[in-house]
């Protein structure tokens, strides 16, 4: 399983809003989740929690390139991604060093689609019928507009549609992981029922990417604030490996790094016996 450590470079961020906004703290913070077990570094220069405000392409490319920069710099093997929904800031992260774009709009933006068979990129394409594209205004809209039911029936159609999609605009097959966009317009029974299911998307083929750490799915489950969800998060950590998701995103690296590892120990040892 390959851990995406998330680098926030937002002042208003569910979780870490502000603690990582100079280059130079997240360069640092980037290199400390590489030394504890991090294998690509998420950066994300807008938030898309509830509620968060709406950032420009413009200050969205200020905030995450200089950030890419000193990462690639300080790191230069590091796998970067860049956590946007709109083209201009990812054709920018991607000259500034990225590797993958993690787009949690399902390529809502028009231009998004014609980058990614440019560059040869891997793509990160996230479940979210409802990501609405402005081009006038350079937003998407309506994230939590619900147009259907949220299972994983609906989930896997809509993933496999918005697929065939990229391939035909000639993205190549292995360039694209999925990811159910667990939070996006659901609320928490379906969010838990989505997670109980995720295997259901590796029947497709390509590899799953499950972004749960610190959700409110968490937060509404145990009762908790957000600095209080580490437990949780490493419960669905445990639960993706047993199910053989290839990819977590989490903010406490170290943490989940010791669990997988450990899980590793233990079905080693379980498929020699």
């Amino acid at each position: 399983m390959k851990i995406w450590g998330v680098l926030n470079v937002t002042p208003d961020s569910f979780s870490d809003g502000g603690k990582f906004a100079l280059t130079d703290a997240a360069a640092g913070h980037a290199e400390k989740m590489l030394e504890d077990g991090a294998d690509i570094i998420d950066i994300g220069g807008e938030s898309t929690r509830p509620g968060a405000g709406i950032v420009s392409a413009e200050e969205e490319i200020q905030r995450v390139v200089p950030v890419i920069e000193a990462v690639r710099k300080k790191i230069p093997d590091a796998v970067i991604s860049i956590d946007t929904y709109k083209a201009k800031t990812a054709r920018a992260a991607l000259d500034a060093g990225a590797d993958i774009v993690n787009d949690i709009s399902a390529a809502a933006d028009p231009e998004m689609i014609p980058l990614l068979a440019e560059r040869n990129c891997r793509y990160c394409l996230s479940h979210n019928p409802s990501a609405v594209f402005d081009i006038s205004a350079g937003i998407i809209k309506n994230l939590n507009e619900r147009k259907n039911d949220v299972n994983i029936q609906n989930v896997s159609a809509g993933l496999m549609a918005k697929k065939d999609e990229l391939q035909a605009a000639g993205i190549a097959r292995e360039n694209i992981i999925l990811d159910p966009g667990i939070g996006f317009g659901m609320d928490t029974n379906e969010c838990l029922a989505l997670i109980k299911h995720v295997a259901e998307l590796k029947k497709e083929g390509f590899p799953v990417l499950l972004g749960v750490s610190r959700k409110s799915v968490i937060g509404n489950t145990l009762g908790l604030p957000v600095d209080e969800r580490l437990e949780g998060t490493l419960a669905l950590t445990a639960y993706a490996f047993l199910q053989g998701i290839d990819h977590i995103r989490v903010h406490d690296v170290k943490e989940n790094y010791r669990v997988i590892k450990m899980l590793e120990a233990v079905m080693a040892e379980h498929t020699q016996a």
